[in-house]
């Protein structure tokens, strides 16, 4: 079978791997460009391993970028983001990751895209399919992305030099409202065994998310990820209530990775996957996020980063939980997982609409791991 090479970067951005393409480099938006990237990730895969492709058969693995030129006046480049199915056919662009985003810049620097002097440099950033600006901050030395340094990000081995993301105005990034229904504090009825209703609260910021209490399905909230999936009917009942959030955010229900859902609890002792305990003291919230239809390893960024602006308004139960060990919230650390994860997000009252999220805040690590081509079946170019 004959195969073409595709010039690609396999990177790491926070806790997420992908990979990274120059738009010039692929067929134009559409059909023909998602064959091609569903080939190079190695999807779909009925056996859910992408052992054919570059995936690694689990959400947070099986993610591209494209980057294009800057159609932003404010911006030094547009980037889109593509979460790939595993098993599905489908490539959801209408998302953002913002673990994988925290690799853009270094991307744009290290491929000669930007013009930059050695030490800290400050790039805006144009996520083309909301319209978000982004804002990274960090090191170049030698003309290439500073990759070493002290900063510890759990759930990745080993240390890195700190990239800073500064999401400005991330309210509504999905659907156009911080607050799609309308209220902080919401009930849902969802269809199944014994028609339920649920209280959640649904926030769009930097990605639309249904947060729901732990406790009101029957969790403690510090699950481990393998607890979750092995738990009979867990998963099915959770897609049901984050398709019945979805629907009451004005969003397709089948949508794969928007909105996300995430389950929430007050700080307690929690496990995590390198087998370190962490305290309550650590902690201002406990959260567990599924996507896709699989909880999380550690918390995917832009989740991470709608909590945070949900905690700082008043009246969501994400705020209702961490208001009870801290008042004036706008910075938080959350438990997940893989650990800790620090955010500081700011809001504001406003006449309409109730509240305004101005921006969040975060730091990741990331790291270019090969360059080079990729090489895709030909078929996948067919007409």
């Amino acid at each position: 079978m004959s195969q073409r090479a595709i010039p690609a970067v396999f990177m790491r951005g926070g806790t997420s791997k992908g990979l990274f393409f120059h738009a010039r480099d692929l067929p134009p938006e559409g059909e023909a460009r998602d064959r091609v990237l569903l080939a190079a990730m190695g999807s779909p895969d009925p056996h859910g391993r992408q052992l054919d492709g570059m995936g690694g058969g689990i959400s947070s693995l099986s993610k591209v970028i494209v980057v294009s030129p800057p159609s932003h006046a404010d911006a030094v480049l547009d980037y889109s983001f593509g979460q790939v199915a595993v098993d599905r056919k489908v490539i959801d662009w209408r998302s953002n990751c913002g673990n994988l985003t925290s690799a853009v810049g270094p991307f744009a620097v290290d491929e000669g895209l930007v013009d930059v002097a050695d030490g800290e440099v400050a790039l805006c950033l144009h996520h083309s399919t909301s319209g978000a600006l982004v804002h990274a901050r960090f090191e170049v030395a030698g003309g290439r992305t500073r990759v070493a340094g002290d900063f510890e990000l759990h759930g990745v081995a080993g240390e890195g030099a700190p990239i800073a993301l500064d999401f400005e105005t991330p309210g509504g990034a999905t659907t156009g409202h911080l607050l799609p229904a309308g209220k902080a504090l919401n009930r849902l009825a969802v269809p199944g065994r014994g028609k339920r209703n649920f209280e959640v609260s649904l926030v769009d910021a930097t990605t639309a998310c249904v947060f729901l209490r732990a406790a009101d399905i029957g969790l403690r909230g510090n699950e481990m990820p393998e607890e979750l999936e092995a738990k009979k009917g867990l998963l099915k009942r959770l897609e049901a209530i984050r398709r019945a959030g979805a629907e009451a955010m004005g969003l397709p229900p089948d949508g794969l990775s928007v909105p996300k859902l995430g389950l929430v609890a007050p700080p307690m002792a929690s496990p995590t996957l390198s087998g370190d305990e962490l305290t309550a003291h650590d902690m201002d919230l406990t959260a567990r996020m599924i996507s896709m239809e699989q909880p999380h390893r550690a918390l995917p960024l832009t989740g991470a980063m709608c909590l945070a602006t949900a905690a700082a308004i008043e009246g969501t139960l994400v705020h209702e939980i961490v208001s009870a060990r801290q008042s004036g919230v706008e910075s938080i650390v959350i438990a997940h997982p893989s650990g800790l994860l620090s955010l500081a997000a700011s809001v504001r009252r406003v006449e309409v609409g109730g509240w305004f999220a101005e921006h969040v805040t975060v730091t990741r690590t990331a790291r270019r791991l090969m360059e080079g081509r990729v090489m895709v079946p030909a078929s996948a170019f067919a007409d």
